[in-house]
C-alpha cells in the first residue's frame, strides 16, 4: 500500500466515529477498529521491502521553494515505530470499547484517537522536517484533546494544558533548530540531512541545532526537567493513558533522538547532554514512582524512568547502546501498555486505583493477576521476560560508559535506578495483588470480559515470547538497528540470549532486584519518611512560573497596549527612529548617484496644500467631521501626487478609495460626538510634539539620501518590468503585480476584506438585536434635519449618472491588464455609483431593489478568485498561476484572454460586496423610530399631489 494512504487512513477515517456514534458503540468502535486496521495491513504489505533493508518513498511537491515536499520514507526505525503506533492502537480501540461507560462520547474519543494516531504516523513516515513539523504539532493538539476528554474533571483539564503548553513550547525550539539543521545541510529532506554527517557535525551552529532539538525530544519524552507534566496526564481516560504513554506520544521524542542518531551523535555535546538527561531522569523518575500511592501516578513516573533509560542508552553514541535502546523500545511498550490496561481493570472494577484500598485481589481478580505480575516482573527485569534482556544490555553497556572523567558513574546509577525499577514492581504485585482479601473495597472486584483483559493478555504473551526465545526478535531488531545507524556504524554482532556467562551486568542485575526486596521490606518507615521530607512540587513551580509569566504579561500588555493610540506611535516612532539612527551611525553610505530635480510651481503648490491641511489638522482635529474634511484633502493631494509622478493606477486607487472612506466614516460620525475632548496635558503634547519631529525629520532624512543614490541591490521592480508581458499577459505591471506574481496576497487582502465588512455586519446585528437598538431609535437629532431628506434633483442627477458609472467600472475592468484600471479599482467606482442611490433615495428604496445580499456577493467573489487560482493545478501549475492566449472572433480584431481576468472579476465582486455590506450596516444603524420611510425615490414628487387644484402642487410623502 501507498505511504500516502497509511497516513491518511487515520485521519479520514477520524470523520467516521462522530457519524457512527448514533448507530451504537459496537459500530462506533468497529468502524474505528476497521481503519486501524486497514492502515496496519497497508503497513505490512511494505514489510518484505523493509527486510531487504530497501528504502520505500513517496514524494509530491508541496510548496518546492520553500522546500516543503509532501515527502515520506518507510525503512526498519519507520516501519517499526509505525507497528507500534497501529498495532497497539488496535489493541486500545478494543480495550477502550469495554473500559468507557455509557455517559462518555465514544465517537468523540475515537474521532481524537485516530487523529492522533495518524499524526504519529505521519511524524515516523516523514522525509522532510518540515512536515515531520506539523505532524508535531498535531500530536500535540490531538494529545490534548485526549487528556482533557473527560472535560468535567479540573485534573483533566489542568492535565491537557500542562502536556499541550511545554510540549508546545518545546515544538517551538524544535522547529528553530530544524531550520538551522536544513540550512546547514542545504536541504530539509532527511534522507538527504542523514547522509552529511560531518557537515552538520563541523558548522559552528551545530551546538544551537543540537539544543533546540533537544529541547523538543526531551519535552516531549518527559526527560528531566521536564518530567513532570506526564503524571498528571494521567487524568485521561485509562486507554489514552495506555496508548499515548507507552507506545506513541512519549516515544515521539524517543524516535525522533534515534532518526537523527547518525549525523547528531558521536560528539561530547550529545555524549553529555542525552546521556546525563536520560541517567537523571531514569534514576528520579524511579524513585518517585516507588512512593506513589496511585496505580497510575506509579505507572506514570516509571514510564519517566524507562524513557530515561533508552535515552541514556542512545546519548552513548555507540552502536550497541543504540540497539539496546531498540530493543527496550519494543520491550517497553508490550509490559507498559499490558500495565496501563491491567491498571485500568482494576481501577473499573474496584473503582479506586490507590494501592492503599486495595490488596488480595490475586483470587478475586485471578485473570488480571496474572497478566499484571508477568508485565511487571519483566519491567523489574526477571529472567525469562523480555524486560530482562534488554535491562541487561542497558547495564552491559553502562558498564563501559564514562562520564565526566568516572568510570563508576553511570553503572552505580544505573545500578541503583534499576534497583527502584525492581521495588516498585514488586510493590505494584504485592500491595495491589497479594496478601489477604478486604471487605471494604469501594466495589467488589472481579475480573471484567474479555474484551478488557484480552489486549493485554496479547501484549503479556509477547513479553514472554521474546523473553524465552530472544532469538526470535533479534533480526527484526537489528534490521531496525540498521536504519537507526545508517552510515554512521556497523550493527553490533551481538547475540541476544538469556545466559551471557557471569558479567558484570549479571551481579548489578542481581544487586538491583535484592535490593528491590530489600526495598520493599523497609518501605513503611521509608514512606514515612518520604512523606515526611521537604521536596519541590514541580506541579507548583509549574503553576507559579506560569502565573508569574502571565502576570509580567499583563503588566508588560497593560502599560504598552493601554488603548491609546498616540502611546502606540510614539513607542512604534522611537523604537524605528532608534534603530535608524543605530543604522546610519554604524554603517556607509555611498556616494550621490543623482542630481536634486529643480521643483516647478506645481509640485511647490500641492506641497504648500498637503502641509497646510497637515498642519490644519493637526490644529482642528478635535472638531471630527473637519478632521475628516482634512484627511480627505490630504489624501486629494496624494492622489495628485500619484498623478504627477505617473502612477496613474495608484491615483485611482486613491481617489475612490478616499471617497468611499469619507461616506462611510460620516456615517460612523453620525453616532458619535461631534468634537473629541482634550485629555492630553501640556506637557504629553510638547513630548508627543517632539517624538513626530524627529520621526519625521528621520524619514525625510532617509527618504531624501534613498532618493539620491542608486539601490544596493537590484530592484525587484525590474524582474516585473521584464516578466509583466511574458509572463502575465499583461502591458500594465501595477494590475499584473496585483493579479499574477502578488496574487496570493491580493487573494488574502480581498479576504481579510470580506472578513472586515461581515464583522461589520456582526456588530450591526449586536446592537440592533440588544439595549441600544431603543437608544438608536428613540435618540435625537442635535440639529434641525432638511425637510427634503431625498431631493429630486439628487434623485434625478443619480439616476443619470448610474449607468454611466456602471460603463465606466466595465471599461476599467476590461483595460486594467494593460492599462490603468483593473478589479479593485472598478470594484471602487461601482460602489460608489451604488452608494450615490442611497444618498438619493435612502435606505428603504434601494434595500427594496436589492435582488442579491452583499454576504453573497463577498462569497462569490472569493470563490470565484479562489476557484480561478485552483484552476492551475489541473494543469501542474502551482496556485494562481495565470496564463493567456490571444484569439480572433470576426468582424472583431484579435484580443487577448486571461485566467487573470477571472480572477479580477473575483477581486471586483469582494470589493463591491463589502463596501456595500459596511455602508448597509451603518444605514440601519441610522434609522429612527419617528423618521419617515418612504417607499418612494424622492420626497417630493408633484406628480404624487393629491386633493389639491393645483397638479405641481408639492405634497411631502407620509406626512
Amino acid at each position: 500500500m501507498s505511504l500516502f494512504f497509511i497516513v491518511a487512513l487515520p485521519f479520514l477515517g477520524a470523520l467516521l466515529p462522530g457519524l457512527m456514534n448514533a448507530a451504537g458503540r459496537a459500530a462506533c468502535a468497529g468502524v474505528t477498529f476497521t481503519v486501524s486496521l486497514a492502515a496496519f495491513v497497508g503497513l505490512l504489505t511494505n514489510l518484505p521491502q523493509v527486510l531487504r533493508g530497501e528504502l520505500v518513498t513517496a514524494r509530491v511537491n508541496w510548496m518546492p521553494e520553500l522546500g516543503l515536499n509532501f515527502t515520506l520514507m518507510l525503512d526498519g526505525l519507520g516501519f517499526f515505530f509505525a507497528l507500534l503506533i497501529l498495532g497497539i492502537g488496535l489493541l486500545i480501540i478494543t480495550y477502550a470499547r469495554h473500559y468507557l461507560s455509557r455517559d462518555d462520547n465514544m465517537g468523540e474519543f475515537f474521532t481524537y484517537l485516530l487523529l492522533f494516531q495518524g499524526a504519529m504516523v505521519g511524524i515516523v513516515l516523514s522525509d522532510n522536517i518540515l512536515l515531520l513539523l506539523v505532524f508535531w504539532e498535531l500530536t500535540s493538539l490531538s494529545s490534548f484533546l485526549l487528556i482533557g476528554y473527560w472535560k468535567h474533571l479540573p485534573a483533566g483539564r489542568q492535565g491537557a494544558r500542562m502536556a499541550l503548553t511545554v510540549t508546545g513550547m518545546g515544538g517551538l525550539a524544535m522547529i528553530g533548530g530544524m531550520l538551522i539543521l536544513g540550512q546547514i545541510a542545504g536541504s530539509y529532506d532527511l534522507s538527504v540531512i542523514l547522509q552529511n554527517r560531518e557537515l552538520i557535525q563541523a558548522d559552528p551552529l551545530y551546538l544551537p541545532a543540537l539544543i533546540l532539538i533537544l529541547l523538543g525530544c526531551f519535552t516531549k519524552s518527559a526527560q528531566f526537567p521536564f518530567h513532570f507534566w506526564l503524571p498528571h496526564a494521567m487524568a485521561a481516560p485509562t486507554p489514552v493513558s495506555a496508548y499515548l504513554h507507552s507506545a506513541t506520544m512519549v516515544k515521539a521524542g524517543i524516535f525522533l533522538m534515534a532518526r537523527m542518531w547518525p549525523v547528531l551523535s558521536g560528539t561530547p555535546e550529545w555524549f553529555a547532554i542525552v546521556t546525563t538527561a536520560g541517567l537523571v531522569t531514569m534514576v528520579l523518575g524511579a524513585v518517585i514512582a516507588l512512593f506513589k500511592h496511585d496505580l497510575k501516578a506509579l505507572l506514570a513516573f516509571s514510564t519517566v524512568s524507562h524513557l530515561g533509560l533508552i535515552t541514556m542508552l542512545l546519548g552513548t553514541g555507540t552502536a550497541f547502546g543504540a540497539m539496546a535502546a531498540v530493543f527496550h523500545i519494543l520491550n517497553h511498550a508490550t509490559f507498559k501498555a499490558a500495565l496501563f490496561m491491567s491498571a485500568g481493570i482494576v481501577d473499573h472494577e474496584a473503582h479506586t486505583r490507590d494501592i492503599r484500598r486495595l490488596g488480595g485481589l490475586r483470587t478475586l481478580m485471578p485473570v488480571t493477576f496474572v497478566i499484571a505480575t508477568l508485565a511487571a516482573l519483566s519491567m523489574a527485569g526477571i529472567p525469562l521476560l523480555n524486560g530482562f534482556l534488554s535491562k541487561e544490555m542497558m547495564l552491559e553497556e553502562a558498564t563501559h560508559t564514562v562520564l565526566f572523567n568516572s568510570p563508576w558513574l553511570v553503572p552505580v546509577l544505573a545500578t541503583v535506578g534499576s534497583l527502584f525499577s525492581a521495588a516498585y514492581c514488586f510493590r505494584l504485585i504485592g500491595h495491589t495483588f497479594l496478601g489477604k482479601v478486604r471487605d471494604d473495597y469501594p466495589s467488589k472486584p472481579h475480573d471484567p470480559n474479555p474484551g478488557m483483559w484480552l489486549p493485554p493478555a496479547i501484549l503479556v504473551v509477547l513479553v514472554v515470547v521474546i523473553g524465552v526465545a530472544p532469538f526470535l526478535a533479534e533480526p527484526f531488531v537489528k534490521t531496525v538497528t540498521a536504519s537507526l545507524l545508517g552510515e554512521a556504524a556497523e550493527v553490533p554482532k551481538a547475540y541476544f540470549k538469556i545466559w551471557h556467562g557471569l558479567v558484570p551486568a549479571l551481579f548489578m542485575s542481581i544487586a538491583a532486584v535484592v535490593g528491590g526486596l530489600i526495598l520493599m521490606v523497609i518501605f513503611k518507615p521509608l514512606s514515612n519518611a518520604w512523606e515526611a521530607a521537604p521536596r519541590p512540587e514541580a506541579k507548583v513551580i509549574f503553576e507559579g512560573i506560569v502565573e508569574a509569566a502571565a502576570s509580567a504579561a499583563r503588566t508588560f500588555t497593560h502599560t504598552l497596549h493601554n488603548g491609546a493610540f498616540s502611546r502606540y506611535a510614539m513607542i512604534s516612532f522611537v523604537a524605528i527612529v532608534a534603530i535608524g539612527y543605530h543604522a546610519w551611525v554604524t554603517g556607509t553610505i555611498g556616494e550621490t548617484t543623482r542630481a536634486v530635480q529643480v521643483a516647478g510651481p506645481v509640485p511647490i503648490a500641492g506641497w504648500a496644500m498637503l502641509v497646510a491641511a497637515t498642519g490644519a489638522l493637526v490644529f482642528m482635529h478635535r472638531n471630527r467631521f473637519l478632521a475628516l474634511i482634512l484627511i480627505g484633502i490630504v489624501g486629494l493631494m496624494v492622489s495628485v501626487g500619484f498623478v504627477f509622478l505617473s502612477a496613474p493606477d495608484l491615483a485611482m486607487t486613491q481617489f475612490t478609495v478616499e471617497v468611499v472612506t469619507i461616506i462611510l466614516l460620516l456615517l460612523a460620525l453620525n453616532f458619535l460626538p461631534k468634537t473629541t475632548p482634550s485629555e492630553s496635558t501640556i506637557l504629553r503634547r510638547a513630548r508627543d510634539t517632539g517624538v513626530a519631529i524627529v520621526g519625521g525629520l528621520a524619514a525625510f532624512a532617509l527618504a531624501y539620501h534613498y532618493m539620491l543614490r542608486d539601490a544596493v541591490a537590484t530592484p525587484i521592480s525590474e524582474f516585473h518590468l521584464a516578466n509583466s508581458y511574458k509572463g502575465g499577459g499583461g502591458t500594465n505591471v501595477v494590475n499584473v503585480i496585483l493579479v499574477d506574481f502578488r496574487g496570493f496576497d491580493t487573494y488574502g487582502e480581498i479576504i481579510v476584506l470580506g472578513i472586515a465588512a461581515l464583522l461589520i455586519y456582526a456588530l450591526t446585528e449586536t446592537l440592533l438585536r440588544g439595549p441600544v437598538r431603543a437608544r438608536l431609535l428613540n435618540r435625537i437629532p442635535d440639529q434641525p434635519r432638511a425637510g427634503d431628506m431625498h431631493p429630486m434633483m439628487m434623485v434625478v442627477l443619480t439616476r443619470v449618472i448610474m449607468p454611466v458609472v456602471l460603463l465606466v467600472g466595465f471599461y476599467i475592468f476590461l483595460r486594467g491588464h494593460n492599462e490603468p484600471g483593473g478589479g479593485f479599482i472598478a470594484g471602487l467606482v461601482v460602489s460608489i455609483g451604488v452608494v450615490m442611490q442611497y444618498m438619493a433615495s435612502g435606505f428603504t428604496w434601494t434595500s427594496a431593489r436589492l435582488k442579491y445580499p452583499y454576504h453573497g456577493v463577498i462569497g462569490a467573489g472569493v470563490l470565484v478568485a479562489g476557484f480561478t487560482g485552483i484552476g492551475s493545478w489541473f494543469v501542474t501549475k502551482p496556485f494562481l498561476t495565470s496564463d493567456f492566449t490571444y484569439v480572433r472572433i470576426p468582424p472583431f480584431d484579435k484580443f487577448e484572454l486571461a485566467t487573470a481576468a477571472l480572477f479580477d472579476v473575483g477581486v471586483f465582486l469582494a470589493v463591491v460586496g463589502a463596501v456595500m455590506l459596511s455602508l448597509e450596516s451603518f444605514s440601519r444603524l441610522a434609522r429612527r423610530a419617528n423618521a419617515d420611510e418612504t417607499e418612494h425615490p424622492m420626497d417630493i414628487n408633484p406628480a404624487r399631489a393629491e386633493g389639491s387644484s393645483d397638479p405641481i402642487a408639492p405634497v411631502k410623502e407620509g406626512g
